[in-house]
């Protein structure tokens, strides 16, 4: 009865509850679209950087980090690959050679890092091949079919993944190719200090040009195939600078870097959170930063209730007194408004969460496009000037917890004041 009966009464005036649904609704909307964007942005950036740039694990000599020399090399990469590929979520590793070099164009110069790869296996932990934007794929995209076009209007404007160059192909960002005034096809030359401490270096042929959100990563890194680099460096063709572990289980990251440090005791085994600190900490401040504002919302929302609830006790005391002289209970009273106060809410909020989780499976999938307004601001810091706003549903039922526990701290003090109500002096109200 006292369920039914406080539904009624929340109706018993329609444009002031709708006032407070509406409110309400608004404000859980505003507080879970913000949200998403955020949380979306955080998505799309950390899986940028675990599966083109970083990966989930790295292993290194134990000063190569601090000082990456020529020379600071493992000495059985292959081994360590072997080791952590048979650990339990593990996706794949891959081997790499990591050499600070100087870059030249005939137009500019400048500092990068190049990678000495295996392209097929560097394919097993990193998704960057998919970035580079070759003539076959646009093709099919463009829905060319003739050959002669193919190779006249698209083979020159973009490039393949290690294909198309025969001897020392090297794959570069699409800002550092703007930098250095090259394309596909054009010859740049690396120069840095070899392991035997001469300085040497070598001819390559650009082969890919690869597109990020990051416009940092992509003018700082290039890819070379590592038995091309290798001899450059006078290293061993079997040696490698860093190890790179993909995680098919993401969870099992910690329990992974223990068992590699406790079987290479002697090497450096760093997780993302480390390698990438700037992206651990953004992760952790949008949960933080996601309930600090939600807690606001709830909290500016309970000042709401709170004068609405009391309103509805004084304009009802003469009802109220009645219903305790004719044999309810106070504290069938009392249950009664803390009802009314948590149905409010929570049909205010079921209408803010529904419109909402409406609006974040669009945008989710049409995403909210930013390229025109701070293209340049967002991709210098790393993200997409494409938003795609996303949010679990763990959140909503947060959010859910929440409207309830706001219902019921801002339904108490007026409960309060009906239990203190006198039934003879209630009845003589007007």
């Amino acid at each position: 009865m006292i369920p039914s009966l406080s539904w009624k009464n929340i109706w018993r005036n329609k444009v002031r509850s709708l006032i407070v649904m509406g409110a309400m609704a608004f404000g859980i909307f505003g507080g879970l679209f913000s949200t998403a964007i955020y949380t979306g942005m955080s998505d799309r950036r950390m899986k940028e950087a675990l599966t083109k740039e970083s990966s989930h694990i790295q292993i290194h000599d134990r000063h190569f980090m601090e000082n990456p020399e020529v020379g600071l090399t493992l000495a059985d990469p292959q081994g360590l690959v072997a080791f952590a590929e048979s650990l339990p979520g593990v996706k794949a590793a891959a081997s790499r050679l990591k050499i600070v070099t100087m870059i030249n164009s005939p137009a500019a110069s400048t500092g990068v890092t190049v990678s000495g790869i295996d392209p097929e296996r560097e394919k097993r932990v990193s998704e960057l091949y998919t970035a580079v934007y070759d003539s076959i794929t646009l093709a099919k995209r463009l829905k060319l079919t003739d050959s002669g076009v193919i190779g006249t209007y698209l083979r020159d404007s973009t490039g393949r993944w290690f294909g198309s160059v025969q001897r020392n192909p090297i794959v570069i960002g699409e800002k550092l190719a703007r930098k250095l005034k090259v394309k596909v096809n054009s010859r740049v030359v690396l120069t840095f200090q070899a392991a035997d401490g001469n300085l040497t270096g070598g001819s390559f042929r650009v082969c890919g040009i690869y597109r990020m959100d990051n416009k940092a990563f992509e003018e700082m890194n290039v890819f070379v195939q590592q038995a091309d680099l290798a001899p450059l460096a006078a290293l061993p063709a079997e040696v490698a600078h860093e190890v790179a572990v993909f995680m098919e289980i993401p969870d099992l990251t910690g329990k992974v870097i223990t068992t590699i440090a406790e079987r290479y005791p002697d090497l450096e085994v760093t997780g993302w959170k480390e390698l990438l600190p700037d992206l651990a900490m953004l992760n952790d401040q949008i949960v933080l930063l996601s309930m600090i504002m939600i807690i606001i919302i709830m909290a500016a929302l309970g000042f709401g209730i709170v004068n609405t609830m009391l309103m509805v006790v004084l304009e009802r005391v003469k009802e109220f007194g009645m219903l305790i002289a004719v044999g309810m209970s106070r504290k069938r009273v009392f249950y009664m408004i803390i009802l009314e106060s948590v149905l409010l809410c929570l049909t205010g909020a079921s209408a803010g969460m529904a419109v909402g989780a409406l609006f974040i499976g669009i945008f989710s999938r049409k995403g909210i496009d930013l390229s025109a307004y701070a293209q340049q601001g967002l991709e210098a810091m790393g993200f997409s000037a494409v938003m795609y706003p996303s949010l679990s549903w763990d959140f909503y039922l947060m959010v859910g917890a929440s409207v309830i526990i706001t219902g019921l701290l801002a339904s108490v003090y007026p409960a309060w004041k009906a239990l203190k109500l006198n039934p003879a002096d209630a009845l003589r109200t007007e």
